[in-house]
């Protein structure tokens, strides 16, 4: 190689890394105008602070995205027992709207209090249900537990649906295109639902919990629901075991010779497994009640929870 093409490919050899490095610090220019815009756009997006698991998932389905969706309680948590935490209210806060179940699921109101005591407007998801009553100490009280029915899961997606159009009408169209796919999914999981119960032998369809959380899952899927303690798990209007209740439903396991009984994940297990001794039957085994399943289970979704019951409940009853 001659000398003046020696010279040649060193000076190209060198503009070819002057021009590779002017590449790579344009880049790196650029990144850096666009992570805070990108930051800034996340945490620019709408918050929506929910008060249970399955309200939380309906509001996911619904924004996807475009909102950021936000829990008090974690998978596990008994809505009827929680107490508000130093957080909470800081939590709250940020949200551009509340979302509770309604009709007293959330012990003594906290989300309710919650959200006037921050200044946050709040929906509540069973506005538009048809109430199914439970005993109280002086009047009849509203059943919380209504999403345990397809139907009524529907009407808390149609009333997240709306409120966050109204948060943000600029993108109404993708809210009801979301909303209307996840309503087709409930429909046909509520068709499943009644075609896995008919497996179940009639006189055995008899479902015995933890507390009376299933009534409306009972009322739609034809099963009858007996349960030893009231619609709460805590101390409000309408909770607590009383020895003659707790009669009734070993009376019930021993007339109807029910194959099973079922504890809750989100209630403790004791009550129920000193019934089923007495009463000489099995434990059928878990099913989500007040909350849904951890992240990474079978039950991280509302789908995954109602598939999971029913394919527990199926099993141990058919």
């Amino acid at each position: 190689m001659t000398q003046s093409m020696m010279f040649w490919v060193l000076k190209n050899t060198a503009l070819a890394i002057q021009t590779m490095n002017a590449y790579r610090l344009a880049s790196a220019f650029v990144l850096t105008l666009l992570l805070p815009l990108t930051l800034l756009a996340q945490q620019s997006r709408p918050v929506i602070v929910c008060s249970t698991t399955q309200v939380a998932d309906f509001a996911r389905q619904v924004v996807g995205d475009r909102m950021e969706v936000k829990c008090v309680l974690a998978a596990g948590q008994d809505p009827h027992l929680y107490e508000k935490k130093p957080g909470d209210a800081q939590l709250v806060s940020t949200a551009d709207l509340c979302v509770e179940n309604g009709w007293h699921l959330e012990g003594n109101d906290w989300m309710r209090k919650l959200a006037a005591q921050t200044g946050r407007p709040i929906v509540s998801c069973v506005e538009g249900c048809q109430p199914l009553e439970v005993p109280g100490v002086d009047e009849a009280m509203q059943d919380p537990h209504a999403w345990f029915s397809c139907t009524n899961a529907a009407i808390y997606v149609r009333n997240i649906r709306d409120a966050v159009i109204q948060l943000d009408p600029h993108h109404a169209d993708e809210y009801r295109s979301r909303a209307a796919l996840y309503l087709d999914q409930l429909r046909t999981l509520h068709s499943w639902i009644l075609r896995e119960i008919n497996h179940i032998p009639v006189e055995q369809r008899v479902l015995v919990t933890s507390h009376d959380a299933f009534n409306y899952f009972c009322q739609a899927y034809g099963l009858k629901s007996a349960t030893p303690v009231g619609w709460s798990t805590g101390n409000e209007v309408g909770a607590g075991i009383t020895p003659q209740r707790r009669q009734e439903t070993i009376d019930s396991i021993r007339k109807h010779q029910i194959n099973a009984i079922f504890v809750e994940t989100s209630v403790n297990p004791t009550m129920v497994r000193e019934i089923a001794r007495e009463a000489g039957v099995a434990i059928g085994g878990e099913l989500y009640s007040d909350s849904m399943g951890a992240p990474d289970t079978a039950g991280e979704t509302y789908i995954g929870m109602m598939r999971e019951n029913v394919i527990t409940i199926v099993q141990a009853l058919k």
